[in-house]
Formats: structure tokens, C-alpha cells, sequence
């Protein structure tokens, strides 16, 4: 079957999350192409800062130069190939070869040469572009997020993200200062499944109710009158929240999907706790905070938008009212890491990211009795593609009752269409048969 017959109107063959061959080409014609996200400016804030990741398997760092830039360069060494950078973050003066002590600037330029000698036919030389550290051939910021592309050619930044930029918006603008940053190191899993499941579960309202069944019970017998250091607190109201009726999904929860596969929830949470959070003393002073530095309208506005996940695909969903990012790297067909990264809001109380990160330990963290449900959902579905039988999928729900925004995108009837997931593999489709 032809990769342009894998994917229908209302279902998807199997072999798009079991298929090795099918993986390769994925890495080719889409991760290879698009914009992949590479990580935050406040990872690498002076001269000499840097930190790795991958794009399409090919380690890549990013680090800030001399003149305040901020660069992406391919991790290699135009000498013999080597590793140049091991450490996954850092400070250098400069990036060091460890196999023959070529040395590197932190924009990839060559700096030096150990024992040159030798060298002359060939005309190596300090300062040319054909041994140093190559750069990643597009890069581009928006608002402190650093995007990366393999291709010198296609859609710029801008018109990649389109209006779903407005969740990056969301979450920058909730600092009182307008910044944020990287805080409180990096949660890390490695799930045995394919990289597209987690961002279908990540906008999919209807498996709460089912898969997290166990804690949303769990959360149900908790006394509140029990001692809490604010932890449990926010850990109990959302796993309540997750078995919030069917009523409450069909009439009051949204989900939106936009070009190039974005997709975002609307926020499902109504109970009366998570209103008198708000006016609690860290809540009341960071209120103040914001008021003073952007005004009582503007505040209003900035606190009274209501997103739950924002998915930019391929690689990241975040969650901007929690201060949450996840960062999804495909290592093979049947098998993903999920790098978890907390924020801080400059200018707010500290008990803010204290929140933030009780947050991330109870719901997003390997411990987590909401977490390891999904861990143990993505298994399965692994497991049960490799079974014969029906060789198709369906992510039918809502099929024909969307609605088209003024803005491009498309709103799904309630919260439990599945128009995020059919979004996706349009976009899906139109990368892998270009």
C-alpha cells in the first residue's frame, strides 16, 4: 500500500505507527524539514552557554556566542566526526574536539589546530568554513523560543506557527516582566511506543474518564481536610477534574486545530478550588504584580485566556497556565523520550514556580499516578498494532462538525472530537508525499 493510501478521511492504517520503513521516511521528509523546536534562549543566557538535543537523530547545540547570538550547529567535528560537545548543557570558552584537539568558537568557527604540520596540502587553516562546525541551516526565534531547520528552504517561522504563536503569547505574557525562563531541571521518560500516540493523547478529552479511572477514584476518597503543602492540593483537583461527566466535555470544553498539524485544548477545569486558588496570598501578590507592571484590562485579558495543551507538531506541547513544556524526540518506530521542562515567570512570587513544580512531579513526572496510566496505554496500543486483524484505526468522532475560524483554523465540536488527530495526519500526509 502507497504512503498516500495510508491515511483516510476517518481512519489510518497501522502501519504509520509500526512500520520501521515508514519511521525513516518520517525523519526524512518530515523532521528533517519542518521547523523543530530546540530549546529556550534562558538555557543559554551568556557567551559560552550552550545545550544539546537532536533534530532528526543528528545530535545538534545550541549556544550563545561573542556577539550575543544565538547559534545551532551541527555536534560534529570537521576533522574525523566526532562528538565535539558530550556534556548536555554547560559553559565553555570554546568547544574542544576530545579525539584530536581541533578547537572550535561557539559560532563553529575553527579556532586552532593541534601539530598543523602536515596539514599544508590538504590547506587546513584556523577560520575555514569546510572544517568547522557546521550550522544548522535555518534558525529563527519567536519570543524566546528557538526553532531549527535541516532544509535551507520553506515556510519561514512565522508562517509555520501562525495563529497558534497566540499559546507561546499565552504563556510569555503571563510574567509580569515579559520573560521566562527555564528552571528546575529536566524530567525525562522513555515510553515503548510511536512518537505520534503522545500527541494524540495530549488534546484527547475522551480518554480521561477511562484511562485515568484509577486516580480520578483515588483523588474522589481523598479528605481535604487532610495537611497539604499545596501539592496534593493541585494534584488532587486535577485528577479529579479528569473524571469530570461527559455533560461537562460535550458543552463547555473546546479544541481548536490549525495548519502544519498545531492543535490546542481548551482548559476543562471548573471546579470551585481552582477558582479560590486565585485569592490565595501568592495568587493575590502575583495578581498585583501583573496589575502593576500591564494594567488592571490588559491583566484581566492575559489571566482570562483558558488553554489546556497546545500541541505544535511535531515536537512540543506545552501548557502555558502551568508553566509546562514537553519536548517529544522520536528514537524509533516503537520507541520515544519526552524531555519535561518547567518555567519561571520573571517577576512573580517564587511560590508561583514552587507550584509550577509540584505541579510537574504529580501530573507530567514518571511517579505520577496520571502519567504512568498513558506510559502504560502507549504499550499497549504498541502491542496491539502488532496483532492481525482489523489493519485500521479510526479517529472518526466528529468527522463534518467542525467549524471554520476567521483565522484559518478549525474548531472541533466539543472536546471529545478527534479533529485534532485527523489535523495532524493531514499534515502528515502532505509532508510525507511531497
Amino acid at each position: 500500500m502507497d504512503i498516500d493510501q495510508l491515511v483516510q478521511p476517518e481512519r489510518v492504517h497501522r502501519r504509520v505507527y509500526n512500520d520501521p520503513e515508514i519511521f525513516e521516511r518520517e525523519l526524512e521528509k518530515i523532521f528533517s524539514v519542518t521547523w523543530i523546536f530546540v530549546g529556550h534562549v534562558s538555557q543559554v543566557p551568556n557567551p559560552g552557554n550552550f545545550f544539546c538535543t537532536d533534530i532528526a537523530r543528528q545530535p545538534v547545540v545550541m549556544a550563545r556566542h561573542n556577539d550575543g547570538a544565538v547559534k545551532v550547529l551541527f555536534n560534529r567535528c570537521g576533522h574525523r566526526g566526532a562528538q565535539v560537545v558530550s556534556p548536555e548543557s554547560g559553559s565553555a570558552e570554546t568547544f574542544r574536539c576530545c579525539y584530536h584537539g581541533w578547537e572550535y568558537a561557539m559560532d563553529g568557527k575553527l579556532l586552532a589546530v593541534p601539530q598543523p604540520r602536515g596539514y599544508e596540502e590538504s590547506n587546513v587553516r584556523p577560520g575555514d568554513p569546510a572544517y568547522g562546525m557546521a550550522p544548522v541551516p535555518r534558525v529563527a526565534e519567536y519570543r524566546g523560543f528557538v526553532f531549527a531547520s535541516l532544509s535551507l528552504t520553506g515556510t519561514s517561522l512565522p508562517e509555520f506557527l501562525g495563529p497558534i504563536a497566540s499559546s507561546i503569547d499565552d504563556m510569555v505574557d503571563r510574567s509580569p516582566d515579559g520573560e521566562i525562563e527555564v528552571a528546575g531541571g529536566i524530567a525525562r521518560h522513555l515510553y515503548h511506543g510511536n512518537w505520534k500516540l503522545v500527541f494524540e493523547n495530549l488534546c484527547d478529552g475522551l480518554h480521561p474518564n477511562c484511562v485515568h479511572q484509577s486516580s480520578i477514584e483515588a483523588a474522589q476518597q481523598q479528605d481535604d481536610a487532610v495537611f497539604s503543602d499545596g501539592a496534593g492540593e493541585i494534584g488532587v483537583r486535577q485528577m479529579r477534574q479528569n473524571g469530570a461527566p461527559w455533560e461537562f466535555w460535550e458543552n463547555q470544553v473546546g479544541s481548536w486545530a490549525y495548519q502544519f498539524g498545531h492543535s490546542y485544548l481548551g482548559d476543562y477545569h471548573d471546579d470551585a478550588k481552582l477558582v479560590a486558588a486565585r485569592f490565595d496570598p501568592s495568587f493575590a501578590d502575583y495578581f498585583k504584580a501583573m496589575e502593576a507592571a500591564k494594567g488592571k484590562e490588559r491583566t484581566q485579558e492575559i489571566l482570562g485566556v483558558t488553554r489546556w495543551n497546545t500541541n505544535i507538531y511535531p515536537t512540543i506541547s506545552f501548557m502555558s497556565q502551568f508553566r509546562q513544556l514537553r519536548v517529544i524526540r522520536p528514537v524509533s518506530v516503537d520507541k520515544t523520550e519526552v524531555l519535561g521542562f518547567c518555567f519561571r515567570l520573571k517577576g512573580a512570587p517564587e511560590k508561583m514556580f514552587h507550584d509550577t513544580i509540584r505541579f510537574a512531579n504529580i501530573t507530567n513526572a514518571v511517579a505520577s499516578p496520571v502519567l504512568t496510566d498513558d506510559l502504560e496505554t502507549y504499550a499497549r496500543i504498541r502491542r496491539g498494532l502488532t496483532t492481525n486483524g482489523n489493519d485500521w484505526i479510526a479517529m472518526a468522532r466528529g468527522l463534518g462538525r467542525d467549524t471554520e475560524e476567521a483565522d484559518g483554523g478549525r474548531c472541533a465540536e466539543n472536546g471529545l472530537s478527534e479533529l485534532h488527530i485527523r489535523n495532524m495526519f493531514d499534515a502528515w500526509s502532505g509532508y510525507m508525499v511531497a
